[in-house]
């Protein structure tokens, strides 16, 4: 119940800042028409604009709740449920994001494979939740956070999907999945995608966790 809570209140923070929202929601549009006369990288251009506007509205939504993550926990709440709410919260704005713009896709570019483009677009707004958490974690200040953010997709985007650095980038599985749905090929590159998401999730996640679960302690004091 402490979790619904949580994301009641992350989406309230959220639809106070207007503007940064209405930027953020538009952003991966533009990085989609700069490219839209090419479907592949249109495509993927796409995606890494909806990881890149989901992570930075979460890096905003953790700074904004420094104030009353405390005041959760005296009041009771467990650090799972303040990550967990925010969380749920997050990524339900992210798979709304994925699921407009997918449609935008399907209506404008001739896809091999539509099914597998919405995958890597809903798979982006779910890793990109846990990873703008953690950042936000790490790097309490909004311009550092939003900064680290845009330098990770920067390089995702340059590096060699088949190299090394790019599978140890968050957003790999988003190229991986995505070179299924416009190049087709095998099918194992869509479960190569889903494990690789499923990894970076539970990393991100678990390291968010454990850095607020050290950050919200609540003081134990012995009783006289």
């Amino acid at each position: 119940m402490t979790a619904l809570v949580v994301a009641g209140l992350s989406a309230r923070e959220m639809s106070r800042r207007w503007t940064a929202l209405l930027l953020l929601i538009s952003l991966p549009l533009w990085f989609y028409l700069v490219r839209r006369d090419l479907t592949g990288q249109s495509i993927r251009m796409l995606a890494l604009g909806i990881g890149w506007a989901v992570s930075t509205l979460t890096l905003f939504v953790v700074n904004a709740s420094r104030g009353v993550d405390p005041r959760l926990r005296l009041s009771g709440a467990s650090v799972t449920s303040i990550i967990g709410g925010r969380l749920i919260a997050m990524t339900g704005a992210g798979a709304m994001l994925a699921l407009g713009y997918w449609a935008l896709a399907g209506f404008d570019q001739d896809l091999p494979h539509p099914w597998a483009a919405g995958l890597m677009m809903l798979v982006t707004a779910v890793v990109a939740a846990p990873f703008g958490s953690l950042v936000g974690a790490l790097l309490p200040r909004e311009l550092e956070g939003a900064l680290a953010l845009l330098s990770v997709c920067a390089v995702q985007m340059l590096a060699d999907p088949a190299g090394l650095v790019a599978k140890f980038m968050p957003f790999w599985s988003t190229r991986e999945i995505g070179t299924y749905a416009v190049d087709g090929g095998s099918t194992d590159m869509v479960w190569r995608g889903l494990a690789h998401a499923a990894v970076v999730w539970l990393f991100c996640a678990g390291l968010t966790l454990a850095v607020f679960a050290r950050r919200l302690r609540v003081a134990r004091y012995p009783e006289p």
